[in-house]
């Protein structure tokens, strides 16, 4: 089986194309470079095994067309995108370009020269909006949302409320109607918050990873300054560590005749969730360390709750998330204890 897995040097891709290797499957990666760790994590993957890289921008239409002539993968992985909301506030022109024209470009290709490949499209929770319509719970710890015990499912209405979330949500609804109108096999996955290893945290992307390491910081001199958060640190998402992930995608492909053409909230789920302040907890008590932070007002659009309802996934093609939340953020810890970004 050959995959082509764009975006393949991020965080998600790296640890795809690592697992591919491990499989002994034909792997392609199409990547340009451009986000924090990624020409470590090219250079990490080039001890995992051999594969093509294609040094290419997502956005720069016949190259992408060129190499799905020339390829024609069984499996394309689209995990190629503009991935921080902050960024898209900024600079939505670049946005747009990227996950809608970038996404465009690649099922354009796909269509004209390789319509049989199955397409799994990294798509986000955010396509669903603030969910500001739900009443919420202010407890001591967390935000619970009303009526939603299990979370929330594809069901839910599309609403999008913010330049990356307009992007993504077009992105994934294109994915979704060129199934439809031109019998691609598109499945759309909704993550929730994924964190784990080959994950190069920032402020504002990979949430868990960023905090992980502002605890460690802290934890080698006691002096460092407050950290920064938005909001009260009660909004809760539900994690999922990256193997999970991982197998949800080998998973799926296994399945595509049933799961082409739909669209399905992948994520940790209520037993693995959590708020800034549990997540705080929980480093304080592992780390042995204090960490005091300062409010900042809420980013706009945010959810005070998002925990993905996986039934869907569970029912059709059999996945469910396996790793425990604890087990999930010892292994980013080690990881981050390790590896500096």
């Amino acid at each position: 089986m050959s995959l082509l897995i764009t975006g393949g040097c991020g965080f998600l891709g790296s640890n795809l194309a690592s697992e591919a290797l491990k499989k002994g499957m034909e792997v392609f990666i199409l990547d340009n470079l451009s986000r924090k760790g990624s020409e470590i994590n090219l250079n990490w993957l080039k001890t995992r095994g051999d594969f093509l890289f294609y040094d290419v921008d997502i956005r720069a239409y016949d190259k992408i067309e060129e190499i799905i002539k020339e390829l024609r993968p069984d499996v394309v992985f689209h995990l190629a995108g503009q991935v921080a909301m902050t960024t898209s506030l900024a600079d939505p022109k670049m946005d747009f370009e990227i996950n809608v024209m970038g996404t465009h470009n690649l099922l354009e290709a796909l269509r004209k020269f390789n319509p049989e490949a199955t397409t799994i499209y990294s798509s986000t929770n955010k396509v669903y909006g603030d969910l500001e319509n739900y009443n919420y719970k202010e407890k001591e710890t967390r935000f619970e949302v009303i009526g939603k015990p299990e979370g929330f499912d594809e069901s839910c209405t599309l609403d999008f409320r913010s330049p990356y979330g307009c992007s993504k949500g077009a992105a994934d609804q294109y994915m979704l109607d060129y199934s439809r109108n031109y019998g691609l096999k598109n499945i759309v996955f909704r993550h929730s918050s994924i964190f784990g290893g080959r994950q190069y945290s920032t402020f504002d992307q990979g949430w868990v990873g960023w905090f992980v390491k502002q605890a460690l910081v802290k934890k080698s001199n006691e002096k460092e300054p407050p950290f920064e958060i938005f909001g009260n640190g009660k909004q809760v998402r539900d994690i999922l560590f990256s193997p999970d992930l991982i197998n949800c995608y080998f998973l799926a492909i296994s399945k595509s005749d049933i799961c082409s053409g739909k669209a399905f909230n992948i994520g940790g789920g209520m037993t693995n969730s959590l708020s800034l302040i549990e997540l705080f907890n929980f480093l304080e008590e592992e780390l042995q360390v204090k960490l005091n932070f300062d409010e900042k007002p809420w980013r706009t659009n945010d959810q005070k709750v998002f925990v993905a309802d996986t039934k869907k996934a569970l029912k059709i093609f059999g996945w469910k998330p396996k790793i425990k939340i604890k087990e999930g953020l010892q292994g980013m810890i080690d990881w981050v204890k390790t590896n500096e970004f």
